[in-house]
C-alpha cells in the first residue's frame, strides 16, 4: 500500500525524469488486478490520466499503456472522456512514434470493444461507447481511417497487429451495434482504402505469428459480413435494390420496342411490358426480388460486380443467348446466384463465430496457418467472376440445357472444391483463375468421379471395400470370360520363333492355327505353309491337347507386378520382311498320353505346344486365358488394367445411383401402427 502512494506521489511530480520511471513501474504492475484497485482507491488513475493527456516521448508512451491494460481489465472507465479520446485519435494521425502509436490504439481498441466484451457495471460514466464515442473525434480528422489502413503495411508486426485489431473493433461494433444501419457505407469506405488488399497480403506473408489472432477475427468479421448482407432480403420498394436491377437490365442491351407495339397499347404513354424482361438475363421467372431469396442481397451484390467488371461481354454473352431456343440458353442470372451458394458452402461462412476461443486453438502451431487462414475468402468477388465464367464456359462446351443445370452446377462445385478449397494459403488468385479457366469438361467430370468415390469411401469405409471386392470378382469372372472367348475364336501364331536379328519374308514363314474346343477341354490346332484370311474350322484342325494332361503354362510375357520396371528395359523385337515381329513365347507344359496325368513319377513333363504371339494384346490374350482355363491368376498388366477398368467403371454406377446423405447404418424406419390409421385404403392381391 505504502509503495503504490509512493509511485502515486511522482506520478505528480514535476521533474520528468521522476515521472517517467514512475510510469514505467506502472505499466509493469498495474496489468495486477488487485494492485489496480487499490491504485484506483488511492486516487492514482486522475494523475494518470493528466500524464495520458499533457506528457510526451516514452512518458506518454508508458502512461497510454498502463491507461489501456486497465481498461482491459475493465476498470477505469469513469476516466474515459471525450478530451482523452479526441487526444489518442490526434496521436494516432499525427504521431510517428510505434510505441505511442500501439498504447493509443489500445487504449481505442478497449473503448470501441468495451459493449462487445462486458457486461458489467461502466460506474458513473454515461457517455457514449463503441464506434459512437469515436465519432466526433473521427469527424475532426478524416485521414484517421486512412492513417489506420496505412499503418497494415508497417514493418514492425506488432504496430500492425494493433492497428488491426482497431479495425476489427470498429468493423464489429459497425456491423453489430448500429441502430441506423450505415454500417455498409463505413464497410465500404474501409473497402476503398485498400484493407481488403492490405489484409490479404498479411495472410499470406511469413508474419502470421505476431498477427494470427487479428487475422483470424478479421477473417471472421468478413464471414459476418457476408452472412449480413445474405441476410439482406432484395427488395423492389428499396431504392438502391432498385437502381441495381435497373443497372443489370440496362447493361444487357434490351431490345427496343417497335412502334407497332407501342400503337397496340391502350396508354400510348405507358410504355409496354416485355414478357421476358427478366428471363432475357436468365433469372427463372420474371420476378426476380423472389429469386434473391436464398442468397439475399449477397447475391445481387456479386451479380452486379460481376455485370460492372466487363459490361460489354456481359451484353455480348446476353445477346449470344437470347438467339438461342429457350431450352439452350445459359440463364447466367441463376447461375451467378447459384456460385454465390457454392462459395458461401465451401468456405463454410456460416460456422463462423468469433468468440468461440476453440477458433484460436488450432493456431497453437505454426503446421496449422494453412489450415486455419483463408485469404482466398477476401478475394470473394474475383472467385465468383471466376466461377461464373468457368459455368458459362461448360455450358456451351456440354451443350447443355435447362434440365442440366443441377449437373453443371455440380461441375462446377467440383471445380471450386478442387482448385479454391484446397489451395494453399500462399497461393496467387490469378493462378486459381487461370487454372480455372483451363479447366475442360472431361478432366472435370473424371476428378468429379476421383472425389465422388473418396467422399463415399470416408463415409462408408468397410461397406465401399466390400463392394469393391464383390465387383472385382465380377469383373474377374467378365475378363475371364472374354480371354476364353478369344481362345475359342482362334489365331494365328508363326510356327518358330526368329532370330532376333533375321528379316524374313512373311510369306516363307509356317503357321499355326489354334483354336479351343467348344467345351473348352481342348485345345486344337494344325500347321500351314503360310497364313491365310480362311480361318479353319475346328474339324479341320487334326491336332488335339487335352487340357487336363497341361501341368502349367510359362511365357516371357512381363507380369503386371514387373510391366512398369521392363517398359524401359529396351528388349530387341524381330522384324519379318520389314515389319515388327513380336519375341513373346507362351509354352505350355504336360504329360503325354499314358502317363496317368503324371502321377506315374517316373515320367516327366514335356512341351506340348509353343505359341509366338505377334502382339502384346494377342499374348495377354492367350497367356492368361490359358491360365484362366486351367484355374490359375492371370499375370498380364493388360488384364490386370481391365479388370481394374471394369471394377472402377462398376464402382462408379453404383455410386452414382446412390445419394451422399444416404447412411446404412441407420436402424430401418419404425412401422406405423393401426391406431394412427383410417378406413380410406385399399389393396391389391396382384399388386
Amino acid at each position: 500500500m505504502d509503495d503504490i502512494q509512493e509511485l502515486i506521489e511522482r506520478l505528480a511530480n514535476d521533474e520528468d525524469a521522476v515521472k517517467k520511471m514512475a510510469v514505467f513501474k506502472l505499466q509493469t504492475n498495474i496489468g495486477d488486478p488487485s494492485f489496480a484497485e487499490v491504485f484506483i482507491q488511492s486516487g492514482g488513475l486522475g494523475k494518470l490520466r493528466h500524464i495520458a493527456l499533457n506528457s510526451s516521448g516514452n512518458t506518454l508512451a508508458y502512461a497510454l499503456t498502463s491507461f489501456s491494460r486497465l481498461l482491459e481489465l475493465d476498470k477505469g472507465w469513469d476516466y474515459v472522456t471525450p478530451d482523452l479520446i479526441t487526444r489518442v485519435v490526434e496521436l494516432i494521425v499525427t504521431h510517428p512514434l510505434v510505441n505511442i502509436l500501439r498504447g493509443a490504439m489500445s487504449i481505442l481498441v478497449a473503448i470501441v470493444s468495451h459493449p462487445h466484451t462486458s457486461h458489467s457495471s461502466r460506474g458513473s460514466y454515461n457517455g457514449p461507447f463503441g464506434f459512437r464515442a469515436l465519432k466526433p473525434a473521427i469527424s475532426a480528422h478524416d485521414e484517421f481511417l486512412e492513417m489506420l489502413v496505412g499503418r497494415l503495411s508497417s514493418a514492425d508486426h506488432a504496430l500492425c497487429a494493433h492497428s488491426l485489431q482497431l479495425i476489427n473493433a470498429l468493423m464489429r461494433d459497425s456491423i453489430t451495434n448500429d441502430a441506423d444501419a450505415e454500417w455498409p457505407k463505413f464497410i465500404k469506405r474501409l473497402q476503398d482504402l485498400g484493407v481488403i488488399k492490405a489484409v490479404f497480403i498479411l495472410m499470406q506473408s511469413s508474419a502470421l505469428q505476431d498477427l494470427a489472432h487479428p487475422l483470424l477475427e478479421f477473417q471472421a468479421l468478413t464471414k459476418v459480413l457476408l452472412r449480413r448482407w445474405r441476410d439482406v432480403k432484395v427488395d423492389l420498394e428499396v431504392k438502391e435494390h432498385r437502381t441495381a436491377l435497373k443497372g443489370l437490365h440496362a447493361a444487357s442491351a434490351p431490345e427496343k420496342v417497335k412502334s407497332d407495339d407501342r400503337s397496340t397499347s391502350s396508354d400510348p404513354k405507358k410504355k409496354p411490358h416485355n414478357p421476358e424482361k427478366w428471363r432475357r438475363l436468365g433469372f427463372e421467372t420474371e420476378n426476380p426480388g423472389w429469386e434473391f431469396g436464398e442468397m439475399g442481397f449477397l447475391g445481387m451484390m456479386d451479380l452486379t460486380d460481376f455485370v460492372r467488371k466487363d459490361e460489354e461481354e456481359f451484353r455480348k454473352m446476353i445477346l449470344e443467348q437470347s438467339a438461342k431456343p429457350m431450352v439452350q440458353r445459359c440463364p447466367i442470372a441463376r447461375a451467378s446466384l447459384a456460385m454465390t451458394s457454392l462459395l458461401y458452402q465451401q468456405f463454410e461462412v456460416d460456422r463462423s463465430d468469433i468468440d468461440d476461443p476453440k477458433t484460436f486453438q488450432v493456431l497453437e502451431s505454426r503446421t496449422n496457418y494453412d489450415r486455419a487462414f483463408r485469404p482466398l475468402l477476401l478475394q470473394w468477388s474475383r472467385l465468383h467472376t471466376s466461377s461464373l465464367s468457368a459455368f458459362i464456359r461448360l455450358w456451351t462446351e456440354s451443350q447443355a440445357e435447362t434440365d442440366d443445370f443441377d449437373k453443371v452446377v455440380e461441375l462446377c462445385r467440383v471445380l471450386i472444391y478442387h482448385f479454391i478449397g484446397q489451395a494453399n494459403r500462399t497461393k496467387d488468385v490469378q493462378e486459381i483463375e487461370d487454372e480455372m479457366l483451363e479447366m475442360d469438361c472431361v478432366r472435370l467430370r473424371d476428378l468429379q468421379m476421383e472425389i465422388l468415390e473418396h467422399s463415399y469411401e470416408s463415409a462408408w469405409g468397410n461397406h465401399l471395400s466390400q463392394v469393391r471386392e464383390e465387383l472385382k470378382m465380377e469383373a474377374m469372372q467378365f475378363v475371364k470370360e472374354q480371354r476364353i472367348r478369344c481362345l475359342l475364336q482362334g489365331s494365328w501364331f508363326p510356327v518358330s520363333q526368329p532370330s532376333r536379328a533375321s528379316r524374313i519374308d512373311l510369306q516363307s514363314v509356317p503357321w499355326r492355327y489354334v483354336r479351343l474346343s467348344h467345351n473348352r477341354r481342348y485345345l486344337h490346332y494344325c500347321d500351314y505353309e503360310s497364313e491365310t484370311a480362311y480361318e479353319p474350322k475346328l474339324e479341320e484342325l487334326p491336332e488335339k491337347i487335352d487340357l487336363s494332361t497341361v501341368s502349367s503354362v510359362v511365357s516371357n510375357v512381363v507380369p503386371a507386378s514387373l510391366s512398369s520396371a521392363s517398359s524401359s528395359s529396351g528388349t530387341l523385337t524381330p522384324t519379318f520382311g520389314g515389319q515388327k515381329l513380336a519375341s513373346t513365347k507362351i509354352t505350355i507344359h504336360g504329360y503325354p498320353p499314358g502317363s496317368n496325368n503324371g502321377k506315374n513319377s517316373n515320367r516327366q513333363e514335356v512341351v506340348l505346344l509353343a505359341l509366338h504371339p505377334q502382339s502384346h494384346s494377342s499374348a495377354s490374350e492367350w497367356l492368361d486365358g490359358l491360365l484362366m482355363l486351367l484355374n490359375q491368376q492371370p499375370i498380364t498388366s493388360e488384364t490386370s488394367k481391365l479388370v481394374n477398368m471394369v471394377t472402377n467403371y462398376g464402382l462408379k454406377i453404383r455410386l452414382l445411383n446412390v445419394r451422399y446423405t444416404d447412411d446404412y447404418h441407420k436402424s430401418p424406419p419404425e412401422l406405423p401402427n393401426r391406431e394412427d390409421a383410417d378406413d380410406d385404403y385399399y389393396y391389391s392381391l396382384f399388386a
